[in-house]
């Protein structure tokens, strides 16, 4: 069965860092891209990055360019998310969704089964 883990959130101060990630046993037909997303209770999830699992192009969103860094490591099935310079809006559940590239952005596939549990991210002082 395919599946999505995140891993790796915690508590941080403002302007800390933390390396979330994202392990696949495999991919379903048709994936190219791992988008993550960050969701608050009561707001709409915000799309953060996402990147082409086969030629690493990237997207970012607004809010966290140039403090994040989505990576890959193909021989783990792995995607990474650096955040880096954390911020107290930054705090959320973070999740990854398997997805489909189209012009310069990763959208996510539709379903529960294409996306993970998430990990929870807590930027407090």
């Amino acid at each position: 069965q395919v599946r999505l883990v995140e891993s790796g959130g915690g508590s941080v101060q403002p302007g800390g860092s933390l390396r979330l990630s994202c392990a696949a046993s495999e991919y379903h037909p048709g994936t190219d891209c791992i988008t993550w997303w960050r969701q608050v209770p009561g707001e709409e999830p915000e799309e953060v990055a996402g990147i082409h699992v086969v030629d690493g192009r990237t997207n970012y969103g607004d809010s966290v360019k140039g403090r994040f860094d989505v990576s890959r490591d193909n021989a783990k099935n792995t995607v990474y998310l650096l955040t880096n310079n954390l911020k107290f809006e930054d705090t959320g559940i973070y999740f990854c969704v398997e997805g489909q590239w189209g012009g310069n952005l990763c959208f996510p596939r539709a379903g529960d089964d294409y996306r993970g549990q998430g990990t929870q991210v807590t930027v407090s002082s």
